[in-house]
């Protein structure tokens, strides 16, 4: 059972099949060692943990502090099931890695805080390990200062209880936290290379991430930067759920 399953929570397949192969390639697996599931159209097996040995989430347009009266039916399923599954890695059952919307679910599972406080815009930002990140299995070996690709309209300002902050900055300080030894979150994007972050752009240029028109510039200072370490936190985190 040492296969990992992608979770797909974006209703764009263009934009999800995309996903897929950015987590597929940053992890440095083959197609058979990444399985997908679609939590938009279709819900979580009762019995996934026991069918599958980690699981990685996307991002989603989906923000958890939209009004409840404006939630479709199936971002409320999404909720539910991505819940569930937080709570298993947390009670250390199986392994997991959330991104961006994911660390939101994580967090509000924990009983901790998501607001609208701290957004970051759609580009790279600066992000720097903590002591305990330094000291991490899976993010010890990053540089402790780099570059990564965010693009959200909510977050947190400390990590929920119970959980060890590995990376910060200013903007968004819970960028990055575990909980126990086989739950991990990450506010920015680890998966996509600049090339990819731009593609996923252009399908939410008028989601209200960014002003539209600046499209060809905010693009142009994706594709200016380095970024090299994130892409190794999925990798870390497959060999420690596969190995």
């Amino acid at each position: 059972m040492a296969r990992l399953l992608y979770v797909c929570v974006r209703p764009q397949a263009g934009a999800a099949a995309a996903e897929y192969e950015s987590f597929r390639t940053g992890a440095r697996l083959e197609p058979g060692e990444l399985d997908r599931i679609d939590l938009v159209r279709e819900r979580l097996p009762p019995d996934a943990t026991e069918r599958w040995s980690g699981f990685v989430v996307g991002g989603s347009p989906f923000n958890l502090t939209d009004p409840e009266s404006t939630k479709t039916d199936a971002q409320r399923a999404v909720e539910a099931d991505l819940e569930r599954l937080a709570r298993e890695a947390a009670a250390q059952r199986t392994a997991a890695l959330f991104t961006c919307y994911g660390i939101g679910i994580v967090t509000r599972m924990l009983g901790g805080e998501v607001t609208r406080a701290f957004p970051e815009d759609t580009g790279p930002v600066a992000v720097e390990l903590t002591a305990a990140g330094e000291r991490d299995p899976v993010f010890g070996g990053l540089a402790t200062r780099f570059s990564a690709l965010t693009a959200h309209k909510e977050g947190a300002g400390r990590t929920p209880p119970g959980a060890v902050l590995l990376a910060t900055n200013e903007g968004c300080p819970a960028q990055a936290y575990r909980v126990g030894d086989r739950l991990y979150a990450t506010q920015f994007h680890p998966e996509p290379t600049a090339q990819a972050f731009t593609e996923r752009m252009a399908v939410y240029r008028d989601d209200g991430y960014f002003d539209s028109g600046d499209y060809d510039a905010i693009a142009a200072r994706v594709l200016a930067a380095s970024i090299t370490e994130p892409a190794r936190i999925l990798q870390g985190f497959a060999r420690q759920v596969t190995s």
